[in-house]
């Protein structure tokens, strides 16, 4: 049997080191999916932190068409 820790355990431990850490912080943040050689990533509905601009900001209220100038 093997020593050696899974990707999700060194990536659990790593984030559980810091000092005030939850178990929240170690929690997934994205699915990953693989179909017929497409690789998705998607941010999970309960993720704590999500990317872009905040809820509040005007920037993440319209969903604005990129115009060609």
């Amino acid at each position: 049997m093997s020593d050696e820790k899974s990707f999700e355990e060194n990536r659990h431990d790593q984030l559980m080191s810091a000092p005030k850490a939850t178990e929240a912080d170690a929690a997934p943040r994205f699915d990953v999916t693989e179909h017929d050689g497409v690789t998705r990533i998607d941010v999970r509905d309960d993720a704590a932190v999500r990317p872009g601009p905040g809820q509040g900001d005007p920037a993440a209220e319209k969903d604005e068409p990129i115009t060609e100038q």
